[in-house]
């Protein structure tokens, strides 16, 4: 299943506030009842053309976005370092979410902002100490991300919290795919149309599995929490006004404009 969370059009019986759905046959969106996080999957009669909506973020962490640092060697190689022996990780907060096609709000404070394209896991339930054998009982879906970073500022903070964590700093979208198995798919980031990152899922030095039982002997993962499992190399600057988009095979397309500076 591939859920979307939406804004109904004008007129519609279900209100103007944020709603979640079924995408089915890629071109049209069935209402469901609540948040299937915790309600369960229960369809409406509202059934809506793609093009009538607008999609929204597919989760919203009530939580936290726990992410991962040079999980893929070769992006590991081009930050100046080795690739490392156990997960590197760090935590966007949750107002750092923006949807498909939002604005990536450029921040006065910084000189360039980069692109960074990600698989993103969202979690289905409280966990705690998940073994790597027992990971799928606690993903709830796959949904794409862009791990937005004031690249100037992380290196003049020597930290990566405010390089991060800015408004804007994490599109996720378009939807969360239940169906989704991580394997040898293409990643790839286009800024305005040129290709700027691409790899495989199967590159990633630490697996979902792992990063999931690493991250939850950490810190207790709560639902529609979300992880980002790292970049491949590529990174660079995107435009003021210009478009970011990032593709996973199978899983989708997430695209965002950009600002411009100031």
């Amino acid at each position: 299943m591939r859920i979307v969370r939406f804004s109904p059009p004008a007129g519609s019986k279900l209100g103007s506030d944020p709603h979640f759905g079924l995408l089915e046959d890629d071109m049209s969106i069935t209402a469901i009842a609540s948040d299937p996080l915790y309600a369960g999957i229960f369809k409406q009669e509202e059934v809506f053309a793609l093009n009538e909506i607008k999609l929204l973020a597919p989760v919203i962490p009530r939580s936290k976005v726990v992410c991962v640092g040079k999980n893929y060697a070769d992006h590991a190689a081009e930050m100046g370092g080795e690739v490392p022996a156990e997960p590197i990780i760090f935590i966007k907060p949750n107002t750092s979410v923006i949807g498909p096609e939002d604005l990536i709000q450029w921040p006065d404070t910084s000189e360039r902002i980069d692109h960074e394209a990600e698989l993103a896991v969202v979690i289905s339930k409280i966990c705690k100490e998940v073994p790597r054998e027992k990971v799928n009982d606690v993903i709830f879906g796959y949904t794409l991300a862009n791990d937005v970073t004031a690249r100037d500022l992380q290196k003049r903070d020597g930290q990566w919290s405010r390089a991060k964590s800015f408004d804007t700093f994490c599109p996720l979208g378009p939807w969360i795919d239940t169906e989704f198995i991580p394997g040898d798919q293409l990643i790839t980031a286009h800024v305005d149309g040129e290709l700027k990152q691409s790899a495989k899922l199967s590159d990633m030095v630490f697996d979902v599995p792992f990063i999931i039982e690493f991250v939850t002997k950490v810190m207790t993962l709560l639902p529609g929490d979300v992880i980002l499992t790292g970049t491949p190399s590529g990174i660079g600057p995107m435009n003021p006004s210009g478009e970011v988009s990032i593709s996973i095979e199978g899983l989708g397309t997430l695209r965002n404009k950009v600002s411009s500076r100031g």
